[in-house]
Order: structure tokens, then C-alpha cells, then sequence
């Protein structure tokens, strides 16, 4: 490390963002129950058995109301095809309240497959990391004074914005495992609404809305690997100009480059749904 602080102030922000990055890169290989130790799923688990309790009433409650708007007198329900269609509605709705838990895992675990096989087809084994070309460094250190007023401006701006994205990039993804969390907790009352036909429609969006937040890791993890190839490219920094258009060009590159990054994961959660039909 350079003893330069403008040296210093930008491998610090760039040292920040490689962290943030490589801890997403983690993350989205890490599951619900392990998550910050499993104390988290624990609590959501229980807060989902609590909620069952709920969802058996609101069972009884939607089929009731899905058989007065459906039927206009009891000699229809009587009729042996009706009878069976409703009963296997009520089974399927009850069954869905009570092992519903272990369908969301289940499509938990193929989008971390998706996951895992993007990771593996890519070759990439981790993210690319921002980094000061040498000649970029040994211009800086050989500034006068006065070149390095603008220079310390140029850096200190970068800087911030290199820090912001990086914590905006990763409050994104910890906030794909809050919803996963809000999903696993409040799943038996939407999964009751399938036990009435005009209400069904509830819990089939609550399942395409958990499974795009499921996917989303396929979206983020398809964009780092894409900025890692782009980070591994050599900057396109005119190695004869000054100081101060060294650092400038670099910076602006590798912002667009985060910018677009930071974008895409922001918006991971629209581009499944878009894909989804939501």
C-alpha cells in the first residue's frame, strides 16, 4: 500500500467495494436456515406454525364463501361431481397451509441449483476485483502540489460514490433474504385463499411473487459475472496524460461499470417478475 492518501483513500473505497462484492457472491450461495447462524429462520419457522392456526379459519372461511358465490342451492353441491371437485379444492388448500413450508423450500432449492449452475458453467470462481493500475499509482505519486488539489478532488468524490454503491449493492441482496424471510412467515394465510375458487388467485400470485424473489439470485449472480469480465478487461486510461486524467477516466470507467452492476441487481426483482408474467 501506498503511503500516497490519495493512493490510500481510493484502494480503500475500491478494497470496500471488492468486500461488499464478494460477500454477495457468498450470500447467494447461502440458504435461509444458515443465514446469520439459522437464529433468523428459527424465529420465522415458528411465527409460520403460529400462522397455521389462522390459515385452518380462513380455510373454512374461503370455501365457504367460494360455495355460496359458485352455487345458487344446496341440490347442486349434492350432485356427486361438485361434491368431489370440492372436496379435493378443500384437501389441496388444507394440504397447501400445511406442508407449504416444504414447497417453498423445495423451489428454494431449485433456484440455488439454477444458481450453482451458473456458477459452474461461467468458470468464473469469484469476482473480479477493482484494483489501481501501477502506472495509475506511480503518476499520482509523482505529483507536484499543486496537480494534486484537483487530484484529491477528482478522488474524493470517487471515492463516496464508490462506497455508496457498494453498501446500496449489498443492502439489496440482504433485502432479497428479508422478503424470503416475510414470505416463509405469512405463507398459510395466502395459501388458505386456494381453498375458495374466486379467491384462489391470492395465493397463486403470493407463489410466482415467492419464486421471482427466489430467482432473483439467478439475476444478481448472472451480473456479477458479467462485471467480473468486464472488470478483468484492462482500463482504457491514456498512460501519457496527466494525473488528474488518469484517475478521472479510470474512476468514470469503473463507476459506469458499478453503476450498471448496482442497476441491474436493483432491478433483479422486475426483470424476474417481467420474465414471470407478474
Amino acid at each position: 500500500m501506498s503511503n500516497n492518501w490519495v493512493v490510500e483513500n481510493l484502494q480503500n473505497a475500491l478494497d470496500t467495494w471488492n468486500g461488499k462484492l464478494s460477500e454477495i457472491w457468498r450470500l447467494l450461495t447461502e440458504t435461509p436456515e444458515t443465514f446469520k447462524g439459522g437464529t433468523i429462520w428459527t424465529v420465522m419457522v415458528n411465527i409460520n406454525e403460529a400462522l397455521k392456526a389462522v390459515g385452518y379459519a380462513l380455510l373454512v372461511l374461503f370455501f365457504l364463501m367460494g360455495i355460496m358465490r359458485q352455487f345458487n342451492s344446496f341440490q347442486e353441491i349434492k350432485r356427486p361431481e361438485q361434491a368431489l371437485k370440492l372436496f379435493i379444492r378443500f384437501v389441496l388448500a388444507k394440504s397447501a397451509i400445511t406442508w407449504g413450508l416444504d414447497l417453498m423450500m423445495a423451489m428454494f432449492n431449485i433456484a440455488q441449483g439454477i444458481i450453482s449452475e451458473i456458477m459452474s458453467a461461467s468458470g468464473v470462481s469469484g469476482t473480479g476485483e477493482a484494483y489501481l493500475p501501477d502506472g495509475i499509482i506511480s503518476a499520482i505519486e509523482n505529483c507536484g502540489f499543486w496537480e494534486s488539489i484537483p487530484l484529491w478532488a477528482v478522488t474524493l468524490i470517487g471515492s463516496l460514490l464508490v462506497w455508496v454503491l457498494s453498501f446500496v449493492m449489498i443492502l439489496t441482496v440482504y433485502g432479497r433474504f428479508f422478503r424470503l424471510y416475510i414470505y416463509t412467515a405469512i405463507a398459510p394465510v395466502p395459501m388458505a385463499s386456494f381453498a375458495g375458487e374466486e379467491t384462489s388467485h391470492i395465493g397463486k400470485s403470493f407463489i410466482k411473487s415467492f419464486a421471482a424473489v427466489c430467482l432473483e439470485g439467478a439475476i444478481i449472480i448472472l451480473a456479477c459475472i458479467i462485471y467480473s469480465l468486464f472488470a478483468s478487461s484492462p482500463p482504457s486510461v491514456d498512460m501519457d496524460s496527466s494525473a488528474v486524467t488518469q484517475v478521472w477516466t479510470y474512476i468514470g470507467e469503473l463507476l459506469f461499470n458499478m453503476l450498471v452492476l448496482v442497476g441491474t441487481i436493483k432491478l433483479s426483482d422486475r426483470v424476474v417478475k417481467e420474465m414471470m408474467g407478474l
